[in-house]
């Protein structure tokens, strides 16, 4: 393998170096059946042959289309504007990364600059990176933020557990092997429960916004709590619901994190997703990512550049604090433009679709026997239904209906066992809706 640029005598001493003989002894792990050259491959192809057979492998998968989908829980099915991919597939633009050269990135670092923008209108905040690998990632990389605005005098971060449970897991991963607390109430606590556990050593207090039960929590008197503390005060938030709800900065918060994928990216198998992240001027040196800026060139005119890349790997390296050293640019650009093309009407319009749809839901579910809503709180798209069998069952059956149903809470909260938590979008027609109160109503 001639791309292999070691010699021989490199080879075996960094093999001595490790302890191992030769090269195969670092292969024992694989069974000698599953090495090269005894796997049982098949006989080649051509590419017709090889299109035809993946596509009747396809053929196995069940098409989203076919299904009404009412299950949300941090990925939702939004009707995306088909310009949004015809823009995405341009050549000029299809990458994930963010460019290096200004001089021949105008039109990436403008995209990049106005998703940054629109963002930070959304959220209320002073700047936004672009960007993160998903909510997840970001509300991880916001506890490395909240830790050294503390200079490490602090070690404790707080969680409600109304903020979704695989980024909470995430961010309990990233962090882990370090000298700090991450905390929350035992699963059924309310705001003041987290705010008691607020002290002197708290670095940064975290909800969610709408939470992930779907539902509106009051948090002005929070972010007063937890600055009061002296710590940070963080929000994950989902952004379409930012076109009808008072943003996060309104509210006090520090730092906003979120999944962007409800702006223009589709649902795919899990991923790729879109992590966005805005902040507060003062502390905008501390995050990872890169922030494009607007100036002028040296003819006067308008260009962009970039302007940081703050706490990058590959600058600091060794003094980094974070790793990450890409970013979703690609999914940033679907974002720009699902939010260029929707307007701040159109958006709002959607906002208001989402809510109303919902709301008719729940209504209607609230009404049928064995089942209850929990309506002890404002929401949003999202609501918890209490079931009278348990929701994997009632899943199959909705599922032999054409019905994609909600998500099951039990896999995350001892307490909310056969409770389920459903989702209404702008795609979800009325005559949808109305079926799936139809054949709830036959498994009660």
């Amino acid at each position: 393998m001639s791309y292999i640029p070691h010699t021989d005598s490199e080879a075996e001493a960094m093999l001595a170096e490790i302890g191992a003989g030769s090269i195969e002894e670092l292969f024992e792990a694989v069974p000698a059946s599953h090495r090269f050259p005894g796997l049982n491959l098949p006989p080649p192809m051509s590419e017709m042959e090889v299109a035809a057979e993946m596509l009747a492998i396809s053929e196995a998968n069940d098409h989203g289309q076919d299904f009404a989908m009412f299950r949300g829980a941090g990925a939702y099915h939004h009707f995306i504007p088909s310009a949004v991919n015809h823009i995405l597939l341009r050549g000029e633009f299809y990458t994930a990364y963010t460019p290096y050269q200004p001089e021949i990135s105008q039109g990436t670092l403008q995209a990049t600059y106005e998703y940054q923008s629109m963002m930070c209108a959304l959220t209320g905040m002073d700047a936004a990176n672009a960007s993160h690998y998903d909510g997840a990632t970001s509300l991880a990389e916001a506890v490395t933020v909240a830790l050294e605005v503390a200079r490490h005098r602090r070690r404790k971060v707080i969680f409600s557990h109304a903020i979704h449970p695989q980024y909470r897991e995430v961010a309990r991963t990233y962090h882990q092997g370090r000298d700090i607390r991450i905390i929350g109430d035992r699963g059924r606590g309310e705001i003041v429960d987290l705010l008691e556990m607020l002290d002197d050593n708290t670095a940064m207090l975290a909800v969610q916004y709408p939470n992930f039960f779907g539902q509106i929590d009051e948090l002005a008197t929070v972010a007063e709590a937890a600055h009061a503390a002296g710590a940070l005060f963080v929000v994950v938030a989902n952004p379409m619901a930012l076109s009808l709800f008072k943003s996060p900065g309104e509210l006090g918060a520090d730092i906003v994190v979120g999944e962007a994928q409800p702006m223009g990216v589709p649902l795919g198998f899990g991923g790729p997703y879109l992590g966005y992240f805005a902040i507060r001027q003062n502390y905008v040196r501390r995050i990872a990512g890169r922030i494009i800026g607007e100036t002028l060139d040296a003819d006067g005119k308008r260009a962009f550049v970039m302007t940081l890349r703050p706490r990058e790997q590959d600058i600091k390296r060794e003094r980094a604090s974070s790793n990450i050293c890409t970013n979703q640019g690609l999914m940033a650009l679907a974002a720009s433009v699902y939010m260029a093309l929707m307007g701040k009407n159109g958006l709002r319009r959607v906002g208001e679709l989402n809510y109303h749809k919902a709301h008719y839901a729940a209504e209607r579910i609230h009404r049928l026997d064995g089942f209850s809503v929990d309506t002890s709180k404002p929401f949003f798209n999202e609501f918890v239904v209490a079931c009278p069998r348990p929701v994997a069952e009632i899943n199959a059956a909705l599922l032999e209906e054409g019905i994609i149903g909600g998500y099951d809470l039990g896999q995350h909260y001892y307490h909310l066992d056969s409770h389920m938590l459903v989702c209404a979008t702008e795609t979800n027609g009325k005559d949808e809706i109305d079926r799936l109160v139809e054949v709830l109503g036959g498994l009660g």
